[in-house]
């Protein structure tokens, strides 16, 4: 009988320890679910902090639409030589992309003062499927023109782009050519070299006879020398190999040299200013670089202000705010033209420069 009483009693208690252990599961069954409802709140938290993040992203993006829908433009450029004026021309024109804001890949490319090397130029670049070409000086665009009606062409250091063939109208192209024109104040350059050299009687105008905007010019100071009573004597070159000898020809001919914006005669400067200068011959140049090279002095236009307006005009046109033939020929103002002497040269011939002051 005890021994059946002490059974009753261990299985009593066995049957209370059972009971604990399953209420212990219980808390950590709950504390689990506690666990995986604290993970779900943290889930739905990251996931709100994604959309967040992907909506700033989106506003990102759509700013970024606003400022520019990342077009990348190719730009080709044909510089017919090397020398101050359409280097600096050439500087404008990508400073003016640079300020723009716009994205672009450039191909530069240099004739070296070689016509069909333009040709063979103004080939590839249309080939390359480029979306505008920057002609620098009128052989240059005449190429350009001649491959393509499509691509818009931007001419610079051209002076007259309707007498080069080149447009229709210089005010109203009509044509896939605009640009800007370094048309310099023939005129004033001409009343400069009187008040320079009053005693002058004869000038000599030297200019490149491949060159149609130098003929263009070469017009204008035959007209401007008659108006101011002066006497004048043409001289042209073919090439640059024929500098020297047509400046030395010069000599005892005439009394000053005027020198328009001619490409050929400004790349071989250095060399017309050393026979010239040689032989107290003074010269009037066209443009700034040339006074540089040795000139004595000029009345004229600033290339890199040139080239810069040759930028915007780029610039919008490539973004389609205009077209290439609604887009009339741009000029710089006569305040932007500029006095420029070379004081060594000065000295050199003896001439009082300041007369000008």
């Amino acid at each position: 009988m005890k021994k059946l009483t002490v059974l009753a009693l261990v299985l009593a208690m066995t049957t209370t320890l059972l009971v604990g252990c399953g209420s212990n599961e219980t808390t950590d069954v709950n504390s689990d679910v506690e666990t995986t409802d604290d993970a779900e709140e943290e889930t739905a938290e990251d996931a709100e902090g994604e959309d967040a993040e992907e909506g700033t992203q989106e506003d990102a993006d759509t700013e970024e639409t606003a400022e520019g829908d990342g077009t990348v433009y190719k730009i080709g450029v044909i510089q017919l030589t090397e020398h101050a004026a359409l280097d600096a021309a050439n500087e404008g024109f990508v400073a003016a992309l640079n300020d723009s804001g716009i994205q672009y890949e450039i191909d530069q490319q240099n004739a070296q003062n070689d016509q069909s090397a333009c040709q063979t130029i103004a080939s590839k670049l249309v080939t390359d499927g480029d979306d505008l070409i920057l002609a620098i000086a009128t052989p240059a665009a005449q190429a350009a023109a001649a491959e393509t009606t499509e691509i818009p062409i931007i001419g610079t250091a051209i002076t007259d782009f309707a007498d080069a063939g080149l447009v229709n109208d210089n005010a109203a192209p009509g044509t896939n050519v605009t640009g800007t024109s370094d048309l310099t104040p023939v005129k004033e350059q001409i009343d400069l070299l009187k008040k320079l050299l009053p005693e002058a009687k004869t000038v000599g105008i030297l200019y490149c006879s491949a060159e149609s905007n130098s003929e263009f010019q070469a017009d204008l100071a035959k007209a401007a020398c008659e108006e101011a009573g002066l006497a004048y004597e043409v001289f042209t070159v073919a090439s640059s190999n024929e500098i020297q000898t047509v400046v030395e020809s010069m000599v005892g001919k005439v009394d000053v040299i005027y020198a328009p914006t001619d490409n050929t005669i400004a790349a071989g400067m250095s060399t017309v200013a050393m026979v010239a200068n040689d032989n107290n011959l003074p010269t009037i140049c066209g443009e700034v670089g040339m006074v540089e090279a040795g000139g004595l002095a000029t009345y004229g236009i600033d290339y890199y202000q040139l080239g810069y307006l040759a930028g915007q005009q780029a610039v919008a046109i490539l973004k389609g705010e205009a077209q290439v033939s609604e887009t009339p020929i741009g000029y710089l103002s006569a305040e932007q033209c500029e006095l420029s002497t070379n004081e060594e040269t000065a000295a050199a011939l003896n001439i009082d420069l300041s007369v000008l002051d």
